[in-house]
């Protein structure tokens, strides 16, 4: 009766997590079983892949949809005849349309731009590109940050120049450096082909060279000239949001008043956004997510097993002093809670070794990039790597309570033990 007495104080203490942390121990001094071992080193290793394959999911993610809105823009309004490629047809870039994109929720910030393609050529090759005019210099502040030559072309000054910035790719490609005259040649369908010489300013490379081949840029005025524009014409104005995802409400807002805009000026505008431009690189993006739930599943299966089969050895290592417990008055239910909080020390130890190995290589990944990819295949040149705290503490939290939940049903075992038999059993 004493005994029972004092066991009920005790338990007032949360008596299943104090004798979970006393086997902890004793486990401890006297080394713990293979099976504990092996389920902590099977959660450390799923945690680890868990880390690294988000990691590197997420890095893909950012990383790509940044190069392509750094190179494009969120949005952009063009003529209607742009969604069958690069069209000839200008826009009238005048107050008025200034004034309807700024007065939308979500502007930042707005350019525009004109582009033509056209053929680089020197003795050695001849590689077909989209010379690409921009307004201000703040316009390549993207480019700046992956110039690894010279310098961006002057943009705006009073005097039209005519410098280039092209890619490193381009550059290997043409065996050309900074200061090198090049010329284009425009061919025309029903003109004769125009040709102009450039001067080669810098040399750049954002590691995505299925982009970087294709695309020279300098002052908007030369590709301008080429056409025979006027200083308000353009081949579209490119729209940047405060927030890329709710950029898609931003466009079909604008869109809709473009399209009931009585004035006239937005006849055959259209908006259409990064997706749209390239959806064949935002599905493969997308594609990415079914195979991070696919990796965290095989993954998180593989720890709940072993740390079933550690806590189904614990119970069987346990079995006398189950029986003493049940004998002393408690209830299965808080015997499953003991084992679950055992369960629980194995799972988190193996998550904290599994951090440790996880973090560890995403850091020498993204500060020493040992890892290369093949940009035709990847569209970047290295595997990123992207740490969020946000998808981090949602992984590790997920998986610890998903393994708890699943190892109800084992720890459930504890109540077919009989203390009459149990306390006999040697």
């Amino acid at each position: 009766m004493l005994l029972c007495i004092k066991f009920q104080k005790i338990r007032d203490l949360n008596l299943e997590y104090f004798i979970a942390q006393r086997i902890a121990e004793h486990s401890q001094d006297n080394k713990p079983s293979v099976m504990v071992r092996i389920a902590v080193i099977s959660v450390a290793l799923s945690i680890t892949v868990m880390v690294l394959s988000l990691a590197v999911i997420m890095g893909f993610k950012k990383e790509i949809t940044q190069r392509i809105i750094g190179v494009t823009s969120h949005l952009e309004v063009v003529d209607i005849s742009a969604i069958r490629g690069v069209t000839e047809n200008p826009i009238n870039y005048t107050p008025h349309l200034d004034s309807i994109i700024r007065s939308i929720d979500g502007f930042q910030s707005l350019s525009p731009y004109a582009i033509k393609g056209g053929i680089i050529k020197t003795a050695d090759a001849v590689i077909g590109v989209g010379l690409k005019g921009l307004t201000r210099e703040d316009n390549f502040n993207f480019f700046r940050q992956y110039l690894l030559q010279g310098d961006i072309p002057r943009v705006g000054d009073s005097i039209r120049n005519k410098d280039i910035l092209i890619s490193k790719y381009t550059a290997d490609k043409l065996m050309l450096g900074v200061g090198d005259k090049v010329e284009m040649l425009f061919v025309e369908s029903d003109r004769t082909p125009r040709r102009d010489r450039f001067k080669v300013s810098g040399i750049y490379s954002t590691g995505m060279n299925e982009m970087d081949k294709a695309l020279i840029l300098t002052d908007i005025r030369n590709v301008q000239r080429l056409y025979g524009w006027s200083d308000r014409e353009c081949s579209g104005v490119e729209i940047t949001t405060t927030n890329f995802d709710q950029s898609a409400q931003y466009g079909q807002t604008l869109d809709n008043a473009l399209f009931t805009d009585e004035s006239g000026n937005s006849i055959n505008m259209i908006v259409r956004s990064a997706t749209d431009i390239y959806p064949h690189i935002f599905d493969w993006l997308k594609a990415h997510d079914v195979n991070a739930v696919v990796i965290i599943t095989i993954m998180l299966l593989v720890a709940f097993f072993n740390v079933a089969s550690a806590l189904l050895i614990l119970v069987i290592e346990r079995i006398k002093m189950i029986g003493i417990l049940k004998a002393m008055g408690m209830n299965n239910r808080s015997l499953r809670k003991l084992f679950l909080f055992r369960a629980l020390f194995i799972t988190i130890k193996g998550i904290l070794w599994g951090n440790g190995a996880g973090l560890l290589l995403c850091l020498i990944q993204k500060y020493f990039h040992l890892i290369k990819l093949n940009s035709d295949g990847y569209l970047l040149s290295e595997v990123p790597i992207d740490i969020s705290l946000g998808w981090w503490v949602t992984l590790n939290l997920g998986v610890i309570v998903a393994i708890l939940i699943l190892l109800i049903i084992p720890a459930s075992i504890v109540s077919r033990i009989r203390p009459e038999e149990s306390i006999r059993y040697n």
